[in-house]
């Protein structure tokens, strides 16, 4: 076989921080969509709970507002707002779509322009109250639904961006926005200064929270990925066992020399058979028998390797090393030829599977192009299972082993019977070949 060249890891390792750093985008502006709906869905509420006392206890809302109330100044700051956050809605759902991340300026822009609704609002309420009632009432406080949303940004510094706008607004139009004709007090500097210190500080924790769902998501996500990267590696057919301890141990993604057992398996006769049948048949034949010797593969800890038509490659011993793994592909393979015995027993397509087993050191790693890469195993010691495997025709045989493998099992492997020294082809001299029932 060819000879192996270790794989790029510089250009997979890139390419795996791609596509988490993608993974990760996706999420954020999800949650920022999330934002949006929260907020609009308020806007809403409060625009119909408003009105609703406005048609049914209009008294209430003149009292309140020391004044005539008209729905147009609800209105005035509702609506634009709304526009606004569906126009956002919009450019991050086409961003989303682009698989592009939002500009960090417009996040900014954004979160200033949002943020400064309710100092419009409250510049209405000092308007029609007056300093002292309006800084009292609901205005201020709406400043903390936004700050409160901001954490599904899932950004540390935008949420106290947030913060701080709310903060520098409040205090902004408590000290200096006073109407003509206003005869509330001077405003206290130290006392509104305390209250936009709070609304600061709910920033800064707002951030932190979002940094906190931000790191958790990342750790998922990373998780994920990771989990794929192995399942793309190492194929459909590992088994859960084998992922969670590749997930422990790590999957690496140079190459190293291991002792392994390797088993080649293939179906007998196949292609006859299947000329016959419809390809729904033959797939779904294949399918049942597969997944039978899969199943006891991954109880005896071997992995399929690679799929080879009726057929397949199953290592035992790599990617991670295993002290017995002579032991385990008899083992394994003896009951794969008992399980095709009961399930013949019961198909009207009998299948005749024949095994080849191979122990020996091979080189372990990736090798493929940089955007796919596939984990396999190189060298003369998958040459010659293979090549044993074959020779089940030739002899009209099963199971065979190699020298190798009916050393490493000693005194387990007495029912072996020598077929002599065979020659193989793409080998000199003849080898010892060792059947087993």
């Amino acid at each position: 076989m060819a000879g192996w060249r270790g794989g790029d890891k510089t250009t997979q390792d890139t390419t795996v921080s791609a596509d988490f750093h993608h993974a990760l985008m996706q999420e954020v502006m999800t949650t920022e969509l999330l934002r949006i709906k929260v907020l609009i869905g308020i806007a809403l509420a409060f625009s119909v709970l408003t009105s609703a006392i406005y048609f049914t206890a209009p008294d209430a809302l003149v009292r309140v507002w020391h004044g005539n109330f008209k729905p147009s100044y609800l209105y005035s700051v509702i609506t634009p707002f709304i526009l606004f956050e569906l126009w956002v809605h919009g450019a991050i759902s086409w961003y989303r779509r682009q698989g592009r991340d939002l500009p960090i300026i417009r996040r900014y822009v954004g979160a200033l322009i949002e943020t400064s609704m309710p100092t419009v609002a409250l510049a209405l309420h000092i308007d029609s109250m007056g300093p002292v009632a309006a800084l009292g009432w609901v205005a201020p406080l709406v400043y903390f639904i936004f700050i409160i949303a901001s954490t599904l940004r899932l950004d540390f510094w935008l949420s106290t961006f947030t913060g701080f706008v709310a903060a520098s607004e409040l205090f902004w139009m408590a000290m200096y926005y006073r109407p003509e004709g206003t005869l509330d007090p001077e405003p206290d500097f130290f006392y509104h200064c305390a209250r936009s210190a709070v609304i600061l500080i709910a920033g800064v924790l707002a951030g932190t929270v979002g940094m906190q769902l931000r790191r958790q998501f990342a750790a998922s996500i990373a998780a994920a990925t990771a989990r794929d990267r192995i399942t793309n590696l190492f194929g459909q057919h590992v088994s859960p066992q084998v992922v969670e301890r590749l997930m422990t141990e790590g999957a690496g993604t140079g190459s190293d020399i291991r002792r392994v057992a390797v088993m080649f398996v293939d179906f007998r006769s196949f292609t006859a058979g299947a000329s016959t049948r419809s390809p729904q048949e033959v797939v779904d034949r294949l399918d049942g028998a597969f997944a039978v010797l899969v199943d006891i593969l991954d109880r005896h800890g071997g992995i399929v390797n690679k799929f080879l038509g009726d057929g397949f490659l199953a290592l035992f011993g790599a990617p991670f090393e295993a002290g017995d793994a002579a032991h385990q592909a008899v083992a394994a393979a003896r009951e794969m030829l008992a399980a095709n015995e009961r399930t013949n027993a019961t198909s009207s397509w009998p299948l005749r599977i024949g095994i080849g087993i191979h122990v020996g050191e091979v080189v372990a790693g990736n090798i493929g192009s940089p955007r796919r890469k596939e984990y396999t195993v190189i060298g003369d010691t998958v040459n010659f299972a293979a090549r044993l495997e074959a020779l089940n025709k030739e002899l009209g045989s099963q199971f065979l082993i190699s020298a190798a493998v009916r050393d490493a099992l000693g005194d387990e492997c007495r029912d072996a019977v020598s077929r002599g020294d065979i020659p193989v082809r793409g080998y000199e001299h003849p080898v010892a070949v060792w059947q087993l029932g």
